[in-house]
């Protein structure tokens, strides 16, 4: 299976291994694909939801998942989505009652014990999407935001959209409702109708798979352009706030690199860098 271009990166302190493996213990069609440890301690994981790629990584206490990135979960039945939704509220908190509503016979909004968060929904197939959610002062760019992610990526548009009318929660003419492709991938978006005490952070990114030293340069300048930023050691933040990591396969190659010396080197090289310079790991 060909790697995704995409990979929604998820950062934890300690429970990486423990939250994945309960992730594929819930959610149908689900497997750890890879795990990479340093010494005995795991560090990190890659593994797949519905079919989609995921990662996790165990990188201390500096940054805490919040809702304004969750994942939408659409079960075939509803027995599927009640146990779904049994499972990941336990010992979680619950942000919207599981219950009917006016766009879908079963739907809630959890956020599980180890931060993460979730919407299930009844569909007609089993699908995983991440949900971005523009608050407070990033509320009302998600239209521009799905429109610069939309120009980046080859094989990418619109699947549908429905904006807030006059007399509903959010301001007419935002985003109620999206879903978008990027390489073929599904994602969704949303203006937020109220205001929250978070928005976007690291601990939930976006890894961008890339070739080349030429990607690298071309999804870092486009994604820091017109109010993004750098940061270290590949990541980002885009214009709307969103992190992103930007990752050549080399580095990946060095780091895991059977010669303790020398992935050890690719190490050092890396944590001196904002973006990624292939010919100096």
């Amino acid at each position: 299976m060909p790697t995704p271009k995409i990979t929604p990166y998820l950062w934890f302190d300690q429970h990486a291994e423990e939250a994945v493996q309960f992730y594929v213990s819930v959610i149908p069609n689900s497997k750890i694909v890879d795990v990479w440890k340093r010494g005995d301690a795991t560090f990190s994981l890659y593994f797949e939801l519905c079919g989609v790629s995921f990662a996790a990584f165990n990188a201390g206490p500096y940054f805490t998942p919040n809702p304004s990135i969750s994942f939408y979960i659409s079960c075939e039945s509803e027995a599927e989505a009640d146990l779904v939704w049994q499972k990941l509220s336990e010992g979680g908190k619950v942000l919207i009652p599981y219950a009917a509503y006016p766009w879908s016979k079963k739907y809630g909004w959890i956020e599980d014990r180890f931060g993460i968060s979730w919407q299930i929904t009844l569909g007609e197939k089993h699908s995983i999407s991440p949900l971005l959610m523009f608050s407070d002062e990033r509320r009302g760019q998600a239209k521009a935001a799905m429109n610069l992610y939309q120009t980046l990526f080859p094989n990418s548009s619109m699947g549908y959209l429905a904006e807030y009318r006059a007399g509903e929660p959010g301001p007419a003419g935002t985003v109620k409702h999206a879903q978008f492709f990027l390489d073929g991938q599904s994602f969704m978006a949303m203006d937020s109708p109220t205001s929250h005490d978070f928005t976007f952070n690291e601990a939930i990114s976006l890894l961008i798979h890339c070739e080349d030293q030429a990607e690298v340069d071309y999804f870092w300048e486009k994604l820091i352009a017109n109010g993004g930023r750098e940061s270290q050691c590949g990541w980002l933040v885009d214009p709307f706030g969103v992190s992103w990591q930007v990752v050549p396969g080399a580095l990946l190659s060095l780091l895991r690199d059977p010669d303790p010396e020398r992935a050890a080197s690719a190490m050092q090289a890396m944590l001196k860098m904002k973006k990624i310079e292939i010919n100096k790991l």
